[in-house]
């Protein structure tokens, strides 16, 4: 059984079918890639599964759970972790402080020993100090975790937000273009570090990315969506030498 799939999904905004009769499959542990010209409907994909949106038709399942319509939060914390492709970071908080706050979904000490100081609580929030600065080490700002987060360089801050969605400890992450607006030299250290999470920590990774260096370097299987529909789906080779990949970005700066 697929840890996560996707049966026949679809969404419509307004007369606008964005999404049209989407499959997949993600194994545990494989690393896969959704590819497509700008407003093909690869976030809208992304927001569907996370449970931002609710698909207009189709299933998506979880571990053989439904998952179909639940609360984005609840999609978190059955397994799902995400990034965005455009940046959500909390003004004014400190790069530990934004991956602690993604770790108290996981606090059982309550109102009791949030009210009261008990020893449970002391010790779930010296767990979570200590899972936090773990996460941090593993993208590489470990050593930034006093700082204000909004006063980061921008890699940087892409690397907290990865940190941050690793700390619902996912089955399967989400990675939104995680290169975008990168310099080459940081587009190779996020590419390492992704190469790293998957591998260390055993995760399935379901990533967008214009960057095709990134996806034909470090996926397995490679889905091509033009106008809400796959066109294309194989492996990086397949890809890359077919016709309606192709013809889908003629026109466009990809580079394979």
């Amino acid at each position: 059984m697929p840890l996560l799939r996707v049966e026949k999904m679809s969404h419509d905004f307004g007369g606008l079918r964005a999404v049209n009769t989407y499959d997949l499959e993600i194994e545990a542990g494989q690393i896969r890639a959704l590819i497509g010209p700008n407003g093909a409907g690869k976030t809208t994909i992304f927001n569907l599964i996370t449970g931002i949106y609710k698909p207009t038709e189709g299933d998506i399942y979880l571990g053989g759970k439904k998952i179909t319509g639940l609360q984005p939060h609840r999609i978190a914390s059955m397994g799902i972790g995400r990034t965005f492709q455009n940046l959500q970071l909390w003004r004014h908080m400190t790069v530990l402080e934004h991956v602690k706050m993604a770790r108290y979904s996981k606090i059982s000490y309550g109102l009791i020993g949030a009210f009261f100081g008990t020893p449970k609580r002391h010790r779930e929030e010296a767990e979570i100090a200590e899972k936090a600065y773990g996460l941090l080490k593993i993208v590489g700002v470990d050593h930034l975790a006093d700082q204000v987060v909004t006063n980061l360089p921008y890699g940087d801050q892409r690397r907290v937000e990865i940190a941050r969605a690793l700390a619902v400890e996912p089955k399967v992450l989400f990675l939104d273009e995680p290169t975008a607006g990168m310099n080459p030299e940081e587009l190779i250290q996020m590419m390492e570090i992704i190469s790293h999470v998957h591998q260390d920590l055993g995760l399935a990774i379901f990533l967008i990315e214009h960057r095709l260096k990134v996806v034909m370097e470090l996926c397995e299987v490679i889905q091509t969506l033009d106008f809400g529909r796959v066109i294309a789906e194989g492996t990086p080779e397949e890809i890359q030498n077919d016709p309606k990949v192709i013809d889908a970005y003629l026109g466009k700066e990809v580079v394979f």
